[in-house]
C-alpha cells in the first residue's frame, strides 16, 4: 500500500509540475503558398497559382513530452486565373495543429504537425460571376520543420480540403477544391 501511494505522489507532482514547465511562444509567421484548384472540366486554369501568408502565431509546448499545440490566424492571399483573367481570393486561415518537436540540442530540434484549417474569406466572393467560393472552408494540414537558435522556424506543410471550396458556375455548377503547398518562417518571441 506505501508503493502505491508514494506512486501515486510522484505522479500528482508531475501531472502539476508538467503544465508549471510548459512554454508559450508568440511570434509572427509569414510564407509562400502553391495552390492548385481541382476540377472536372477547363472552365478555370487549374495550374499551380502562387501567393502569400502573413499574421500572428503562438505555440505551447510541454518540453518533457515534445508535444504541444501550434495556432495561427493567418491572412492568406493566392491568384486564380480564368478564361477573362487573374484574379485574387483573399482569406484569413486559422490553422489549430498538434504539434511534436524533438530538440537535437538548444539551438536545433525538428518537428511534425498535424491539424485542421479554417478558413474566412475576406475578399470577393465571386470572379468575374463565373466562380464562387464559400464563406468558410475546413481543411487538413500535415507538415515538418526545423527550429533554429530557440526563436526561428522554418517548416513547409500540405494542406488538403475536405470537401468544396467553392462552385464554377458554366453550363452547370461544379465543385472544385483547393490544395495547397505552403512554406513558411516563423520568428517567436
Amino acid at each position: 500500500m506505501k508503493k502505491f501511494l508514494s506512486t501515486l505522489m510522484v505522479m500528482a507532482c508531475l501531472v502539476i509540475a508538467i503544465p508549471a514547465q510548459a512554454q508559450i511562444q508568440f511570434g509572427v509567421k509569414a510564407g509562400l503558398n502553391v495552390s492548385k484548384l481541382h476540377l472536372s472540366e477547363e472552365t478555370f486554369s487549374s495550374d499551380n497559382r502562387t501567393g502569400f501568408f502573413i499574421g500572428p502565431t503562438a505555440e505551447f509546448t510541454l518540453p518533457l513530452l515534445g508535444l504541444g499545440i501550434d495556432a495561427s490566424a493567418l491572412y492568406n492571399q493566392f491568384g486564380v486565373d480564368s478564361e477573362e483573367g487573374t484574379s485574387t481570393k483573399k482569406t484569413i486561415e486559422i490553422p489549430i495543429n498538434l504539434r511534436w518537436t524533438i530538440g537535437f540540442s538548444s539551438l536545433i530540434g525538428a518537428y511534425v504537425a498535424v491539424g485542421p484549417q479554417f478558413g474566412f474569406n475576406v475578399g470577393d466572393r465571386w470572379f468575374d460571376n463565373v466562380c464562387e467560393f464559400k464563406k468558410n472552408t475546413t481543411s487538413f494540414n500535415v507538415g515538418a520543420g526545423v527550429k533554429l537558435f530557440g526563436h526561428l522556424q522554418v517548416g513547409a506543410n500540405y494542406n488538403f480540403a475536405l470537401k468544396d471550396n467553392g462552385t464554377i458556375h458554366a453550363n452547370e455548377a461544379i465543385g472544385f477544391k483547393q490544395n495547397t503547398w505552403q512554406i513558411s518562417a516563423a520568428y517567436m518571441f
